[in-house]
């Protein structure tokens, strides 16, 4: 009985294949957040609803409302973002750029009079009107704390 030979397998031979679709399946790891002035702005849902010192999620997108929302969430439960104040801004035409350097310095004042010590865990951005809201009226900059790195565990407002 004549018997075929099989070829003989190379294990390591497969090796870089396996590799190669191995990677293909790796979950990179989570990049910190960067959250700019369009990140929120006035024109999304639930952020009016937000007072100062109160936390809130990210936005996520809400098949009954249709768009992204943000919800008030208790400091305490851990939260995204956290309000740390508000400033009024100088009547006059809308002017983007020109509100982005005002809402960007002002709360950047507010970060540093509030952690004084400086927290590089933290970052803040501004919660913008846009030219809508502007057209309605509003003049107020929210300025929001987060962690680049994660949730906020609870609030980060120092006790004054």
């Amino acid at each position: 009985m004549a018997t075929t030979r099989r070829p003989a397998i190379r294990r390591w031979g497969l090796l870089p294949a396996v590799a190669a679709l191995g990677t293909l399946f790796v979950v990179p790891p989570e990049r910190p957040a960067v959250k700019s002035e369009g990140f929120i702005t006035a024109e999304t849902t639930g952020i009016l609803l937000i007072e100062g010192g109160e936390c809130f999620s990210d936005p996520t997108y809400s098949p009954g409302a249709g768009e992204p929302i943000v919800v008030y969430t208790p400091c305490a439960q851990g939260a995204d973002n956290q309000s740390y104040g508000f400033t009024h801004v100088p009547d006059g035409p809308y002017d983007r750029a020109g509100l982005a350097a005002f809402a960007w310095r002002s709360c950047g004042e507010r970060f540093a009079e509030l952690w004084r010590g400086g927290r590089p865990d933290l970052e803040y951005y501004p919660v913008m009107p846009t030219a809508e809201t502007w057209a309605d009226g509003d003049r107020d900059v929210m300025c929001a704390v987060y962690r680049p790195a994660g949730r906020l565990p609870a609030s980060v407002l120092p006790a004054l």
